[in-house]
């Protein structure tokens, strides 16, 4: 019989695969090292072990003791494994742009979450950082891994999974690609890759936003990797050149992962991916590259494998519809293109003709300039609350709530614009408001198109 005493015993020795289809027509032969495939869906399962048990041999992590750390999910996820398994209690402080099922994943292991503010700078008290340590000061008997100053953290990617590469490409890597997030992945698997092959060289692809690769600081939607920092942990040294790379790049080339190779991985994932195809139209032929991916893409079936979040962000780049505003508006039916009222109107009529025409918005206009909307639920909210809707104006009560389109733009922007949360969008011709587009008049224009298509068959 052969079998493991835990889950523990599980984590490593992931499996590195060619992506044949993908480099079918390039001179190199890219191999993906699959670090979803740990049980814990990352290659973090692999520091977190290693945490814990150099913790536990040094005594500063007792029985009984809680785990406390700053994780954007994935570390947190390896941590929660193996305290679950030794019984310690974890209490995670997470950035709140992580995706959901990240938070569900750590919460299904027993882990405690506290949600923090991305859109403050490292040394700010509202940063994950700086919640962790709050934390590791408020809770007895804490401890924390440190997971971005932890030597322990590298030190694991130099003694294992560089090994574990060098082994499973039979010798043979002529360059190593990967994201830097803590920098430990990078910093110990091109240094042991570096030692077999000196002439290896090493591309670190980062978000565009990251400073780690130069430029400018500034915000990206990718998770686990990017930094407005340098951690203690990453090695500069070991990277010869970056990749930079914009979040929707590498959304489409994590999804095209799934679709072309049956590879279901995080937006990370399909940085280094882009990294990888790119050095891969210019390498040498036959040369080999090695493309480090960090964890599962099930944590983000809401988001970057999603269509709809892809669309309602901006992201989507399948086909565009050649169908603008102006056809759908065109096609509206049993009431004008536009209907809007004026600064001076007074509230009381807005609720007719909002009766009328069985609207919910009405953009407040003068000569086609937009001023704002107004909406039923104020008027509902001054109803209730005994407001005189006859001696109420609109100026009084407009606000600025409808995102505005130009005639010329694609239907499927309003479609994004529509299933993000606005009612409607209005319609606008050289910036003047020429009409106004709902959920409902899409609804229509499709399901009119759909019945004519089915009608010519």
């Amino acid at each position: 019989m052969t079998y493991h005493e835990s889950i523990l015993e599980a984590v490593g020795d992931t499996p590195l695969v060619r992506l044949a289809r993908i480099d079918r027509d390039l001179p190199a032969t890219i191999l993906a090292k699959l670090e979803f495939m740990n049980p814990g869906g990352s290659h973090k399962d692999r520091i977190a072990v290693a945490m814990i048990d150099q913790a536990e041999r040094s005594g500063a992590l007792v029985p009984g003791a809680t785990i406390v750390e700053a994780t954007a999910g994935n570390t947190g996820v390896g941590l929660a494994m193996v305290a679950a398994v030794r019984g310690y209690r974890c209490v995670f402080a997470v950035p709140d742009k992580m995706s959901t099922e990240k938070v569900a994943l750590l919460k299904a292991y027993g882990a405690e979450v506290v949600t923090t503010r991305t859109d403050v700078p490292p040394d700010s008290p509202l940063s994950y950082d700086s919640v962790a340590e709050r934390l590791l000061r408020e809770i007895p008997g804490s401890w924390r891994p440190r997971q971005f100053a932890n030597a322990v953290n590298p030190a694991t990617h130099y003694s294992v999974t560089g090994p574990e590469i060098w082994r499973q490409s039979g010798a043979h890597v002529d360059t190593f690609v990967a994201g830097v997030g803590t920098g430990g992945s990078i910093s110990g698997i091109a240094r042991y890759l570096k030692e077999q092959n000196p002439k290896l060289k090493v591309i670190g692809a980062d978000p565009i936003g990251s400073i780690l690769s130069g430029g400018d600081a500034g915000s990206w939607s990718v998770e686990g990797i990017g930094e407005d920092y340098f951690p203690d942990t990453y090695d500069a040294s070991v990277v010869d050149r970056w990749e930079r790379v914009s979040d929707a790049d590498s959304f489409a080339a994590a999804r095209r992962l799934a679709r072309e190779e049956g590879i279901l991985a995080g937006g990370s994932a399909g940085t280094a991916l882009h990294a990888a195809i790119e050095a891969a139209r210019t390498a040498v032929e036959g040369s080999v590259i090695v493309v480090f991916l960090p964890d599962t893409g099930r944590n983000y079936l809401t988001k970057l494998h999603s269509d709809e979040w892809m669309m309602q962000q901006d992201f989507w780049s399948g086909e565009t519809s050649d169908i603008t505003c102006a056809k759908v508006l065109a096609h509206k039916r049993g009431m004008p293109p536009l209907v809007s009222v004026r600064p001076e109107t007074r509230a009381c009529d807005v609720a007719r003709m909002m009766t009328a025409y069985g609207i919910s918005y009405v953009p407040v206009t003068d000569n086609g300039m937009i001023f704002g909307d107004v909406d039923d639920l104020t008027l509902l909210h001054l109803v209730h609350g005994g407001a005189d809707l006859s001696v109420l104006q609109v100026k009084d009560l407009m606000r600025q709530t409808l995102p505005l389109l130009d005639e010329n733009e694609s239907v499927d922007r309003a479609y994004r614009i529509l299933g993000g949360g606005p009612a409607g969008v209005i319609i606008t011709r050289g910036g003047y408001a020429l009409g106004f587009l709902s959920r409902s008049d899409l609804i229509d224009y499709w399901a009119d198109r759909a019945h004519v298509e089915e009608f010519s068959l």
